[in-house]
């Protein structure tokens, strides 16, 4: 194959089956398909289907990954149309390829069906024999089965699957049915799909009537036999358990399962930060993983949010710093517009990385501090003074900039529009003044913030652009009209001191060229997603 990554493949391009989930006319639907088995795959089923033919939709830049497969008859009579398919549904379904089984079901073009999740049927401690094609023929004699799957992982099956069925009768059948019952001597659960936000809720749920006691931190001198004998005076236990490690060595944490939730509830009260074996240990409820993961999560979006919500408004962002100015030189230049919280230049091996931040008690003093030393000449250069910003947020900015400008020059005419151009004359500034610090870039006038000052705003950009564009030229030169353009969305200030500070622009640039890149890919996605589908 030419394609080293992933395929996606559409045979022919005919009607489907109809019938299939309420009537919606279907296809069939291959996966998972890895890239490197797709070539005999597609020769195994246009032998069995000889009315299809081949339709590459490229689907991933991810080398190995999987590809899908959908069958459409080309054109024959309606009757006849599902025919080559079901036979491809009989003969290859759950067929190993390269070490891996594929599954073909009915492709549903409605995804209200599958999002839905009626008919959706969770069945767990399912023994590691059973696979996608003993699945599929266990569960098959209940109704009509959309998809079926056994959840993998590189050491195998992961004692869980899922079965769709056509219809929620059938789903119902099947749990009635088969939930309790052995496969393989193993007892299964069997019970309708729930979402992970229905989970979040039960859990909520059952928090409040637990029965299981998580106990950690007694350290390594500890036995079931001693766990118990320490919780048993709050009740009935049903289970005690010590986790050990390989050589039976305690690792510190335990379990105790009560009969009832007073009894359970008593023991967390009574025991949470006593001394066991000269250690304080913490006793609470136990916890699920998917729990535990959850209420990380948001605690962990919590702070986060609470700590975006005290720097709000009152953190500055402070670059062009002389490489002479520390942490108590740069609170002593902000301390008369408030009261700083905390100064901080930011340093590598040693030495300033030119760039630092102040944070103040108030919004109000980090205001007047923006207003007042923003463009102030410090030790020998002009500071650039702003709110800070995290990272997502200057790039949330800058994308915006860019795709408003990019919408609004797809309106106007000519073929590089969204780009700048370097100019076939020159306006002339006034001469820098003597002793003036002024940017230097090779084969243009050198550039004052007087000059810049004396020029109208449009050809102002226009003068901080011919001194931009060969810079960026130099390493990025397919997108330097781009490039160049988005620069000049920002603030004369600041591309004056990107002009003077190599090592920013370039962090610039790159950020710049992240963002085109991002965009790009997008746009090749989405236009090579719809040309597929109109053949």
């Amino acid at each position: 194959m030419d394609d080293p990554v992933g395929v996606r493949h559409a045979l022919g391009g005919g009607e489907g089956r109809s019938g299939v989930g309420g009537g919606e006319e279907s296809s069939p639907y291959l996966a998972p398909l890895p890239w490197e088995a797709e070539l005999p795959v597609s020769f195994r089923l246009t032998s069995l289907c000889p009315t299809v033919s081949l339709i590459p939709v490229p689907v991933s830049a991810a080398v190995g990954c999987e590809g899908d497969l959908f069958l459409l008859p080309s054109s024959l009579p309606p009757v006849l149309t599902s025919l080559p398919a079901e036979r491809a549904l009989d003969t290859m379904n759950f067929e190993v390829i390269k070490g891996r089984p594929i599954r073909i079901m009915w492709s549903q073009r409605d995804p209200g069906l599958r999002k839905s999740g009626v008919g959706n049927v969770f069945i767990k401690n399912l023994d590691d024999s059973i696979d996608n094609k003993a699945l599929y023929d266990t569960f098959s004699a209940f109704g009509n089965i959309l998809s079926c799957k056994v959840v993998c992982d590189e050491n195998g099956s992961r004692g869980y699957g899922f079965v769709h069925f056509e219809t929620h009768e059938a789903a119902t059948r099947a749990i009635e049915t088969m939930n309790g019952m052995l496969l393989n001597d193993r007892k299964v659960f069997v019970g309708h799909f729930k979402s992970r936000k229905e989970r979040e809720a039960e859990f909520g749920s059952r928090a409040m009537e637990f029965t299981n006691v998580y106990i950690k931190n007694f350290g390594d001198d500890m036995d079931d036999d001693r766990l118990q004998e320490i919780f048993s005076k709050f009740g009935k236990t049903l289970s005690v358990k010590v986790m050990m490690d390989s050589t039976g060595r305690s690792k510190g944490f335990g379990f105790v399962n009560f009969e009832k939730h007073e009894e359970a509830q008593k023991a967390v009260a009574d025991m949470n930060g006593k001394e066991i074996n000269g250690r304080i240990v913490y006793v609470g409820r136990a916890q699920k993983r998917l729990e535990r993961q959850s209420e990380l999560k948001r605690k962990f979006e919590q702070i986060k949010q609470e700590r975006v919500s005290r720097y709000q408004g009152v953190n500055l962002y402070v670059k062009n710093l002389d490489d002479g100015i520390d942490d108590e030189r740069l609170r002593k230049e902000f301390s008369p517009y408030g009261t700083i919280t905390s100064a901080k230049v930011m340093t590598e091996g040693g030495h300033s990385k030119g760039f630092g931040f102040v944070c103040f008690s108030s919004p109000e003093e980090a205001t007047k501090a923006v207003t007042e030393m923003n463009g102030r000449i410090v030790s020998t250069k002009p500071l650039y003074v702003a709110l800070a910003q995290r990272k997502e947020e200057r790039k949330a900015i800058l994308t915006n900039q860019y795709m408003q400008r990019l919408a609004t020059m797809r309106a106007l005419p000519g073929p590089l529009l969204g780009s700048f151009q370097p100019p076939p004359g020159y306006f002339l500034p006034p001469l820098p003044q003597a002793g003036e610090p002024a940017v230097h870039v090779q084969g243009q006038e050198p550039l004052t913030a007087s000059m810049l000052a004396a020029a109208p705003p449009q050809e102002q950009k226009q003068m901080i652009g011919e001194r931009l564009y060969p810079l960026i030229h130099a390493t990025h030169p397919s997108l330097a009209g781009k490039i160049t353009g988005m620069l000049l969305e920002i603030d004369n200030t600041e591309l004056l001191l990107l002009l003077e500070s190599p090592d920013s622009l370039h962090c610039k640039i790159e950020e710049a060229v992240a963002v085109l890149q991002a965009h790009q890919a997008t746009e090749t996605s989405h236009k090579s997603s719809t040309t597929a589908f109109l053949q």
